[in-house]
């Protein structure tokens, strides 16, 4: 499969003293809209999850399933992996995203990056951890991705949400 290079963010950046009040509005307007992604996705609402993203929003899972481009795309494809999880067994239990060690940098008072940690716990305990990188823009008036790529980074041999994670 061809690989997309990511554009990472410097993580180094100059600090400055101070930030404007929209780059505070910013800041706080993605953590928000990471906040609803996870929270729709552990409640297992794919349609939800598909309205955090723009109209030609695109989730871009990598080895995991590919790039799905579109709201109706991505509710479908979710369904699928959702129906996949449930065909297997009992189900995944609880479904818990951590988010950790965003980093947001505002481009302009409608758009911004972000990138951050994910650990995500089901019933076999920590199934699968990676990271988050984020591009989001504001459409119909709220912050929506308008790129989200998944890295996963690993998964526990008895993964329930990560395809082939069974051992």
């Amino acid at each position: 499969m061809r690989q997309r290079r990511i554009e990472l963010q410097s993580a180094a950046q100059p600090y400055r003293a101070g930030m404007e009040p929209w780059e505070v509005a910013v800041r706080e307007s993605v953590r928000d809209a990471i906040a609803r992604y996870v929270w729709a996705a552990d409640g297992g609402h794919a349609a939800e999850v598909a309205e955090c993203f723009t109209t030609s929003g695109v989730l871009d899972v990598g080895d995991l399933g590919g790039r799905w481009t579109g709201r109706d795309e991505i509710a479908r494809q979710l369904a699928a992996v959702a129906e996949r999880v449930a065909a297997a067994g009992d189900g995944p239990g609880p479904v818990r995203h951590h988010v950790s060690s965003v980093l947001v940098t505002p481009e302009s008072v409608d758009t911004a990056r972000a990138r951050s940690y994910f650990a995500v716990h089901t019933a076999v305990g920590l199934d699968h951890w990676g990271r988050y990188y984020d591009q989001l823009r504001v459409q119909g008036g709220r912050w929506r991705f308008a790129e989200r790529v998944v890295r996963l980074d690993g998964h526990s041999p008895g993964s329930l949400m990560v395809d082939g994670g069974a051992s």
